[in-house]
């Protein structure tokens, strides 16, 4: 749709330097460090932000959405085993670092964009979870839309065929289309539409649409002795996220909502980093689920979220 037919939604509520959020710009410095400590860092779940002095009122009522990068699928300890809900993901720190008054993080892996909507196997549409005074919304959705792990598959099996070249990106442009991005720009009025479903049910709340991290390396290199795609292809990945994220940016800023980058922070953390040092597991792993972000990486976007509600 031509950004030109778009009106943007105006915020019902522009009071974004809220009492309620003011100790969250002191948590932003406390997740960074705790996200560049790695893993080792100090458990999440702790609320190493719990000795601050809580905010004076009003006190925010939070709902956390989206898909199983925000549900921290494989990080242990599990709050929901049917969603893949980890008590150490970003919704959880975000939550503890605003002094929420009332959380409700339903966040689920596999979940795509009809799940807003409709239930995703025994768990409720998600976003019957909001209610006319939800203040704070965080929003993670996109990937399953977009078929990752579809992609990824395909693109490991291809990787066999021809290692030193790109075939996975050939196989997606065939006669000169770009079959990838015609599937991103597809998924521009599905965002669309539940941001604007949010405001409808929650138009009091802030909105916070939350990008996806580097999975592959800023610089393009290949790491296939972790991954095994085709060494060509790992730039090609790279671009593909960067895309999806410029996607779900232009929805928000059009839709009433702020987008939080999680891409940049976590730039040099991707999946072919040395343990320790990445955000992202490049497989099943005691940490997190193969290619997802492992708790460092939720203590990283949780600072990103931070940063964005204190602005």
């Amino acid at each position: 749709m031509p950004r030109s037919a778009k009106q943007p939604v105006r915020r019902a509520h522009p009071a974004r330097r809220s009492a309620a959020w003011a100790g969250a710009v002191l948590a932003v410095a406390g997740l960074l460090g705790m996200a560049a400590a790695g893993p080792a860092a100090a458990h999440p779940g702790d609320h190493a932000l719990s000795g601050r002095t809580a905010p004076a009122a009003p006190v925010p009522r939070y709902v956390a959405l989206g898909d199983s990068y925000s549900s921290g699928l494989g990080i242990p300890e599990e709050a929901d085993l049917n969603c893949g809900r980890s008590s150490r993901n970003y919704p959880s720190l975000v939550a503890g670092a605003i002094h929420a008054a009332r959380v409700t993080d339903v966040t689920c892996a596999g979940a795509d964009t009809s799940h807003m909507t409709g239930r995703q196997g025994s768990a409720p549409a998600q976003l019957d979870a909001l209610r006319p005074d939800t203040t704070v919304v965080t929003l993670g959705i996109g990937g399953n839309d977009l078929d990752l792990t579809g992609l990824l598959t395909r693109c490991v099996l291809v990787g066999y065929l021809a290692p030193n070249g790109a075939p996975c990106k050939a196989s997606f442009t065939l006669l000169g289309t770009d079959e990838i991005r015609s599937r991103i720009n597809a998924i521009g009025p599905k965002i669309e539409a539940v941001l604007k479903e949010i405001h409808t049910r929650s138009p009091q709340a802030e909105v916070f649409l939350v990008g996806y991290p580097a999975i592959f390396p800023e610089d393009g290199s290949a790491c296939r002795e972790l991954i095994p795609l085709a060494a060509g292809d790992f730039a090609w990945m790279r671009d593909k996220t960067k895309q999806l994220n410029s996607m779900l940016a232009e929805q928000a800023a059009v839709y009433g909502a702020t987008y939080v980058d999680a891409y940049k922070p976590s730039v040099g953390h991707d999946a072919c980093a040395a343990d320790g040092v990445r955000y992202i597991e490049p497989k099943e792993t005691g940490s997190a689920a193969g290619f997802h972000p492992n708790a460092a990486g939720h203590r990283s976007t949780a600072a990103a979220v931070l940063a964005a509600i204190s602005r």
